[in-house]
């Protein structure tokens, strides 16, 4: 498990618009939050 307050590594991802997002500029100036789940329709 991750701990609480972790710093996230620096990495760039394309949003749901297909634009790259790249973490290491948004760093400190806004709050961002990660969220992972399983795939749609995928059994549990």
């Amino acid at each position: 498990m991750i701990a609480l307050g972790t710093a996230a590594p620096v990495f760039s991802r394309p949003d749901h618009l297909g634009r790259t997002l790249d973490f290491a500029a948004l760093r400190g100036r806004r709050h961002l939050l990660l969220l992972f789940y399983p795939l749609d329709f995928t059994p549990t």
